[in-house]
């Protein structure tokens, strides 16, 4: 238990990549203490027809081994599809491992979530987003054994990151935090709290602040995401879309305070709305981001 005021190892504030983000990386570096890189982006998978497969965008990978010799760099990926029924991509393990030697990850991360289906004739389909998957012994018996085996390939710390709830399964065994504290303890893996997602379902009428947060061990929480939305035809949506909202800023400030092992709280944007947000205001989100970094602990 952490009194008031206990140390913890510093923690960092990040920034996702993209390019549209670039010179504002480049020019206000000193606002970043790692970059965040989706490492799916930063290929193209010609499918496994093709060899090579996966040809890497040699600019994009020439700027980031640029920046590592700054500044650390940590992978979110989303291309695992690690709760997928028939079988989540070990070849995309074997592309993370090829990065990690190259950019030396701090940590890495994918989705809790399944993007990869089979139809019943055996031809497999990528989804346009991530899909939460069932919560049951099943599920979390199969999601644990995959976790150790991403643990065995690549030995850097891994963490999977709470999804959206949009739709949601009958009669399932657990709720979504008693469901992440059951994973990290089987799995051996820590958490990706994107507190943006839980502010989703929060305003979707899917959880409660209090009930999900009272319930969830943040001992096992590695890195927060910060993000805006928006909200179409009546639900409000995570698009990283812009400014943090307020009620997120407010539960950040407690959840940074309670989270002992935490590394990191990374801001998501899409660079398709980065004009609109501004260098101004992305660059006061990551001094605002900072001040909540360096709070101090609190009792937990």
């Amino acid at each position: 238990m952490a009194g008031a005021g206990a140390r913890r190892d510093a923690v960092g504030v990040g920034l996702t990549y993209q390019r549209e983000l670039h010179d504002f990386i480049v020019a206000r570096c000193d606002l970043l203490d790692y970059l965040e890189v989706v490492p799916d982006t930063g290929w193209t998978d010609h499918g496994p027809a093709r060899t090579p497969r996966y040809v890497d965008d040699a600019a994009a990978l020439a700027f980031f081994r640029a920046f590592r010799r700054e500044r650390p760099i940590v992978a979110h990926s989303i291309g695992l599809s690690i709760g997928s029924a028939h079988r989540f991509r070990d070849e995309h393990i074997d592309q993370i491992a090829r990065w990690d030697a190259m950019l030396d990850f701090a940590w890495h991360s994918d989705h809790l979530a399944f993007n990869l289906v089979r139809d019943v004739g055996g031809h497999e389909y990528l989804l346009g987003v991530p899909f939460s998957v069932a919560r049951d012994d099943e599920a979390l018996d199969m999601i644990a054994a995959r976790v150790a085996a991403v643990r065995r390939r690549i030995a850097r710390p891994f963490l999977l990151e709470n999804n959206v709830n949009y739709i949601g399964f009958a009669g399932e065994a657990f709720d979504e935090p008693r469901f992440l504290n059951e994973l990290c303890a089987r799995g051996g893996c820590g958490l990706l709290l994107d507190l943006h997602n839980v502010y989703v379902d929060v305003r979707n009428g899917a959880a409660d602040w209090d009930a999900y947060l009272s319930a969830l061990d943040l001992r096992n929480v590695a890195e927060i995401h910060l993000a805006g939305g928006l909200t179409h035809d009546g639900v409000y949506l995570d698009a990283h879309s812009g400014a943090v909202p307020d009620d997120v800023w407010a539960i950040a400030a407690q959840v940074v305070a309670r989270c002992p092992n935490l590394r990191g709280i990374t801001f998501e944007l899409l660079g398709s709305w980065y004009k609109r947000m501004g260098p101004d205001l992305l660059a006061a989100t990551l001094e605002r981001m900072r001040a909540l970094a360096a709070a101090p602990m609190v009792a937990t």
